[in-house]
């Protein structure tokens, strides 16, 4: 009886703090994009802690790379889930590429706004050469990117051919990608199926009994050790279906 009114209690303190960063958050991001630019991204980046410790998540990062990592990167993970729109965020500080309709969400768009985030409309073919110029121009101008180059959300089996997007830009910039391979030991639940509500899919992960989220990082690639960006992403294709057959077969 103790032990649940205590798990009660600190869920309570969890939603409650998250709600107030969120307030925080949402408040500033009014403020003049030079004041935001100095501080809003560590703020943001300790929402996204705050929002894990809402959901009760126990975010896990398996340092699998042997050599150390570099500060300027194009960051890139499967996206099984709606969850690393916050948990990639939490670990990896970045201006992440996102899907236009992000933008238009009540609160939650405009604190992604604030953040830096960058949009694309995804059926659009002009939007994505747009986003690819962000990309490339964010990362000429010395900021962390970060992505997902399955295009989406395409569940929890890798889904190819990968988008060169992310392949375009390490090429182009000559900027290290590091990878980052996502598994939820309760695939089902955090699995984002077409369709499912943004609220009802929090509301599973939330309720959740196996809550272990699993990113495994690597040793970032070498853009300049390939002859194109083809290349690039065939390597990088090989290398995540190498890590679902070991993490999720």
């Amino acid at each position: 009886m103790l032990y649940r009114i205590g798990k009660i209690i600190i869920a309570t303190v969890a939603w409650l703090d998250m709600l107030g960063i969120t307030g925080l958050l949402y408040l500033f991001s009014f403020f003049p994009k030079k004041v935001i630019d100095k501080g809003y991204p560590y703020l943001f980046q300790k929402w996204c802690w705050a929002f894990i410790r809402a959901l009760g998540v126990e975010l896990k990062l398996h340092q699998k790379n042997r050599h150390p990592l570099p500060a300027h990167y194009i960051v890139i993970a499967n996206h099984p889930s709606v969850f690393e729109d916050i948990g990639m965020s939490a670990l990896f500080p970045a201006h992440y590429l996102a899907k236009q309709e992000i933008k238009e969400w009540w609160i939650l768009g405009r604190i992604s706004l604030a953040a830096g985030t960058l949009y694309v409309q995804r059926d659009s073919t002009e939007s994505r050469k747009q986003a690819r110029e962000m990309l490339i121009a964010a990362l000429q101008q010395g900021k962390n990117i970060g992505l997902y180059p399955e295009g989406g959300c395409k569940g929890r089996r890798i889904a190819l051919p990968f988008q060169q997007g992310a392949f375009n830009a390490a090429i182009q910039t000559k900027t290290a990608i590091i990878p980052v391979f996502l598994h939820y030991e309760a695939q089902e639940v955090f699995e984002w199926l077409p369709g499912e509500s943004l609220i009802l899919k929090l509301w599973k992960i939330a309720n959740s009994s196996n809550k272990t989220a699993h990113y495994f990082v690597y040793d970032a690639i070498d853009p300049t050790l390939f002859l194109d960006q083809a290349s690039l992403r065939i390597h990088v294709e090989r290398l995540y279906l190498q890590w679902q057959a070991e993490y999720l077969e």
